[in-house]
C-alpha cells in the first residue's frame, strides 16, 4: 500500500447488495477488525429494516468496516468491495433489487473520495466488467447500526436458504480467485 494511503482514515462504509454478503465477504478480509450492518445515505433519521426494505427511506444497506492500516489500506479494501459484487448494475444485486442494494461508497473525508474515485477508474479499465460502473459515491453523514438480528447473519445462520444459495457460492468463487487479503 502506498505510504500516503496510511492517513485516509481506520473506516469504511460500503454497500454493495444485501448487507448479509457484504458483510460475510470482509469477516474473511485479514486486517479488518470490526464489522458492523447498517443503514446510510438516506434522509430518515432512525431507518429500520422494514423501512430501508421499502426503498423510501433513501438509506442503503451498508456494512462499516474498521480495519488496520497497518496490514490493509483503503483502496485494497475498495479492490476487494469491486470483486465482491456487480458494480454495473444499478439499484440491484442478482434477486435483490431496490435503491437499498445500490452499489455505494460512502466517504468520510475527501481522502476517502479520491481513493474511491481512483479505484473506481481502475475497475472499469479492469476490463472485468462489460457494463459501466454505476457505484455511488456520497459522503458518509451518519452511519445508523443495523438491528441486533442482522449482525453476523451468515456467520449465525448458515443454512438459512439465503445464505446457502447466495452468500457460501459469492464465498466459494472469491476463495478461488486468490484475492490478496483473503484469510484462506
Amino acid at each position: 500500500m502506498a505510504e500516503d494511503e496510511r492517513d485516509e482514515g481506520r473506516v469504511a462504509v460500503l454497500g454493495g447488495g444485501c448487507f448479509w454478503c457484504v458483510e460475510a465477504v470482509y469477516r474473511k478480509v485479514a486486517g479488518v477488525t470490526a464489522i458492523e450492518v447498517g443503514y446510510a445515505g438516506g434522509r430518515s433519521p432512525h431507518p429500520t429494516y422494514e423501512e430501508v426494505c421499502t426503498g423510501r427511506s433513501g438509506h442503503a444497506e451498508v456494512v462499516r468496516i474498521e480495519y488496520d492500516p497497518a496490514v490493509i489500506g483503503y483502496a485494497e479494501i475498495l479492490g476487494i468491495f469491486f470483486r465482491a459484487h456487480d458494480p454495473t448494475t444499478m439499484n440491484r444485486q442478482g434477486a435483490d433489487v431496490g435503491t437499498q442494494y445500490r452499489s455505494i461508497i460512502l466517504s468520510a473525508n475527501e481522502r476517502q473520495r479520491e481513493i474511491a474515485e481512483r479505484s473506481i477508474a481502475e475497475a472499469q479499465a479492469s476490463g472485468r466488467y462489460a457494463g459501466r460502473i454505476v457505484t455511488e459515491i456520497a459522503p458518509l453523514r451518519v452511519f445508523h447500526r443495523g438491528e441486533e438480528y442482522h449482525q453476523r447473519y451468515f456467520e449465525k445462520n448458515p443454512t438459512a436458504g439465503y445464505c446457502r444459495l447466495v452468500i457460501a457460492p459469492k464465498l466459494d468463487h472469491l476463495a478461488r480467485e486468490a484475492i490478496p487479503f483473503l484469510k484462506r
